[in-house]
């Protein structure tokens, strides 16, 4: 009678073939002697290059939220405040629709190859922009329609969470997941704070004035453009394919149908909602609410401290649990929202930064604490569901269900970041084309009731005694 092997001994005889194009076929991060001996080292790669190739994309993601102020302080293009805040928010938009599709791409290309058509696909909004701001006679609406393309950028952060959620075990997505978007946010900070020195507008707090030969804003789009075919020769080169990480539609579209995969896009738009949404119009915020303020020099500084928290965030849940530092994180950011907003009807620059910078640290936070309860919530489920024990299998399910409802959830956050740039445009457009503080003092009012309710729902569903999860460490 032939002995069936194990799966240990199978797992130890299989040296992870490849295919060709840099497939893995043997990925076991779970597997402690595997991940040492192998696993830790590929997917310490693939995430550095993956932070490379999200850090370019999040900055032409954002390329528009220090533009759309340039075009009209220094092109002389006459946009009205209302309209300016529209075309900063529009690629918010165009990102939250891409990252529905970009979830799925991973599954059904493979990581590495995705990363590599998300990094060309970056030449057309950064190209774009070069041609269309050499041109004065460039309509809004063609400048609308440019900025939407922007969103590409946007798109890539999906495949790029749903791709290495797959190399790291459980036990350090929370860390891993952290990093990498993380670098990506990043992106945000680097834009804000490079691209006016670049393309000659001065910045840094005033230390670099502004070019004598003008503003050439053109220039932006060239680098960037330059930059977006560095990710995908890198991803080309070094990254790869986890046969592991493929899986059918139909297994992932089902992940709608859960309760807790609203519940945690509802409070990601809190988080990383108000993270794009904040980075997006703080420039804005800063020309109209303190014009004497040189607003390329302080903005980058939000989307700078909000990105550096959020690797915290996830390291903290790590080993508080994500549902406790999430809830907690959510009763801080509303604290700071209303010192933004007292700040806003006093008219007191250092008070106002001061605490928006603290907001954008817990949105930095929050951003790494909802990720790592997405795992743990899946996983959980999926053994609590599992037929006659099938403790593998179940888990593998897990895993594809969470980078379903990573990439899923991203979307939705991102559409909240929209929603948030898009509420002073319409306030604005309520105030005949400008925003006022008053203006403003009330969009803060309508987020910090929205952040209420992502503290009542973490409450209920995961850090109430009695609930489902409560017992469960996510």
């Amino acid at each position: 009678m032939t002995e069936t092997p194990t799966i240990a001994a199978v797992r130890e005889a299989a040296p992870a073939p490849r295919r060709r194009g840099r497939w893995i076929d043997h990925w076991e991060p779970e597997d402690e002697r595997f991940w040492e001996s192998t696993g830790k080292s590929v997917a310490r790669r693939n995430l550095v290059f993956s932070i490379l190739a999200e850090n370019i994309a999040f900055s032409v993601w954002t390329l528009w939220s220090i533009s759309a102020a340039l075009l009209v302080a220094h092109y002389g293009f006459g946009f009205s405040a209302a309209q300016m805040f529209f075309l900063v928010a529009v690629p918010n938009f165009v990102g939250a629709v891409l990252r529905i599709p970009y979830t799925f791409a991973v599954p059904k290309f493979g990581g590495r190859n995705w990363t590599l058509v998300s990094g060309l696909l970056l030449l057309i909004p950064t190209v774009l922009l070069a041609v269309a701001v050499d041109n004065p006679g460039t309509p809004y609406w063609a400048f609308l329609l440019i900025a939407a393309t922007a969103g590409f950028g946007g798109g890539n952060f999906a495949s790029s969470m749903t791709n290495i959620s797959f190399f790291y075990p459980d036990r350090r997505k929370g860390l891993a997941l952290g990093l990498n978007a993380a670098g990506g946010n990043i992106g945000v900070a680097l834009i804000q704070l490079g691209l006016p020195l670049l393309v000659g507008a001065g910045g840094l707090f005033g230390l670099v004035g502004a070019s004598a030969a003008g503003v050439d804003l053109a220039r932006a789009g060239w680098v960037w453009a330059l930059l977006g075919l560095v990710a995908a020769v890198c991803a080309w080169l070094f990254m790869d394919n986890l046969s592991v990480s493929l899986a059918k539609f139909s297994e992932q579209i089902k992940v709608v149908r859960y309760r807790h995969t609203w519940v945690m896009s509802w409070l990601y738009i809190g988080t990383f909602g108000s993270f794009i949404g904040y980075s997006s119009a703080f420039p804005l915020l800063i020309q109209l609410q303190f014009p004497e303020v040189t607003a390329s020099s302080y903005a980058f500084l939000g989307a700078l401290v909000g990105s550096v928290a959020r690797p915290f965030g996830g390291w903290l849940s790590d080993r508080l649990g994500g549902s406790r530092v999430t809830l907690w994180n959510f009763a801080a950011m509303a604290a700071g929202t209303v010192v933004v907003i007292v700040a806003v009807n006093v008219e007191v620059w250092p008070l106002f930064l001061g605490a928006f910078l603290i907001v954008f640290v817990t949105t930095g936070i929050g951003n790494g604490s909802t990720f790592r309860m997405i795992p743990m919530i899946f996983q959980k489920r999926a053994l609590r569901m599992a037929p006659d024990g099938d403790r593998e299998a179940a888990l593998a399910r897990g895993r594809t269900e969470a980078a379903a409802v990573i990439g899923l959830s991203s979307a939705v956050g991102a559409f909240g970041g929209f929603v948030m740039v898009a509420t002073f445009g319409v306030l604005g457009l309520l105030n005949d084309g400008r925003v006022p503080a008053s203006a403003i003092a009330t969009a803060f009012m309508i987020f910090l009731a929205f952040y209420v309710t992502c503290a009542a729902l973490t409450w209920w569903n995961y850090a109430r005694r009695g609930s489902a999860l409560a017992a469960v460490d996510i």
